[in-house]
């Protein structure tokens, strides 16, 4: 069995044998399982923070394909529990997607010492950016446009069961998710290169429920197959031209094309302003008046510092998942203390004064109403 090699901000693997059928402990090489020891990081909000969207959870574990691995992880203690189907010899794959090797406390010392940042990295603590391969997060993301990511996910499954490659979990690989049976588990598939979505025909794509999007990702993976565009050229780029190279392929504004250099080419400073970030800035930086989409940018550009993606990933989940309820309780507080004035009820009161309002019922530090 190879050595473990030790990555940055990263101790050493520790092989775990998988548990038999019977409860034993098996020394089949086989059913080897590696023990990341890696601390303060949140798989849940990672994998469920709308940066990829073929993860799925089972019980306390996330299943899901990284290029043509199949892995389970599951959080624990000491770091991140990986059985893959690949074994544990050569895990720099499964290492370079988690970014476990990154610093995370360097990356948060450059977030901006204000009140919605600090809310935000106290509630996500440990969520990471992950690092994927290109052309996957690029087709993910142009199959993302108008789409929530429930419907991202659905979207990206069809395409990967109807034209990617079957990867079996089989009993010789990974052990099964507790309480069920060994033998041929479900399948998993590997994304579609772009030969072979290249070689379809608008109308199988369309199938798989993408609707106007799928011209867009034809094009990109007929441009990317026949060699006019080249995605590893990008990594030789700054961000500025990065940007520019990858919209100029059809279906690609500033919002994908960020994404993809953040989450696929580790450009920090790519700061993607969707739906949900824009109303993060709006609600938690500008409560008082309506900034426009250009005033937001150009504030994200010069407020979050160095690894001004890293700062948008914690506040897109923070606003996501947290605010929202927050906000919800902050507006039964409001309808409590403050009679609506017009037949619209709450809307009478800014989403900033129920943020606020939310925040003292939950014991927020500075959240009184004012």
């Amino acid at each position: 069995m190879a050595v473990n090699q030790t990555r940055w901000g990263e101790t050493p693997g520790e092989p775990v044998f998988a548990d038999s059928h019977d409860g034993s402990r098996g020394r089949s090489p086989h059913q080897l399982e590696i023990l990341l020891h890696v601390r303060d990081y949140d798989l849940a909000a990672t994998l469920n923070s709308g940066q990829v969207f073929r993860w799925e959870q089972n019980e306390n574990s996330w299943i899901g394909v990284v290029g043509k691995n199949f892995a389970r992880l599951t959080q624990t203690d000491g770091g991140i529990l990986a059985e893959t189907s690949t074994g544990i010899d050569d895990l720099d794959w499964l290492r370079d997607f988690l970014q476990t090797g990154a610093d995370l406390d360097a990356v948060l010392k450059t977030f901006p010492d204000d009140e919605p940042m600090n809310l935000a990295v106290a509630s996500c603590r440990g969520l990471r950016l992950l690092r994927q391969e290109p052309w996957e997060c690029l087709a993910s993301f142009i199959l993302s446009s108008t789409k929530q990511i429930v419907q991202i996910r659905q979207i990206v499954a069809l395409l990967c069961e109807r034209f990617g490659e079957p990867l079996t979990r089989s009993s010789t690989t990974l052990s099964p998710p507790r309480g069920k049976g060994r033998g041929e588990g479900p399948t998993s598939f590997t994304f579609p290169t772009p030969q072979r979505i290249a070689a379809l025909t608008e109308a199988e794509l369309r199938a798989c429920k993408m609707g106007f999007r799928a011209p867009s990702l034809h094009a990109a993976a007929r441009q990317i197959a026949d060699g006019k565009f080249d995605l590893e050229k990008i990594r030789r780029l700054d961000y500025a031209e990065a940007r520019a190279e990858l919209m100029k392929l059809r279906g690609v504004g500033e919002k994908i094309a960020d994404c993809v250099l953040l989450f696929a080419y580790g450009f920090d400073s790519a700061f993607p302003v969707d739906v949900w970030v824009e109303r993060a800035l709006q609600r938690l930086y500008f409560p008082r008046r309506r900034a426009s989409e250009p005033r937001l940018r150009r504030f994200a550009a010069t407020h979050f510092g160095p690894h001004a993606g890293y700062a948008q990933q914690y506040l897109f989940h923070y606003i996501r998942t947290k605010i929202n309820q927050v906000s919800r309780e902050g507006r039964e507080v409001c309808e409590e203390n403050y009679p609506p004035q017009n037949p619209n009820g709450i809307q009478s009161f800014s989403p900033a004064l129920a943020v606020r309002a939310g925040r003292a019922r939950n014991g927020y530090a500075g959240s009184a109403i004012k």
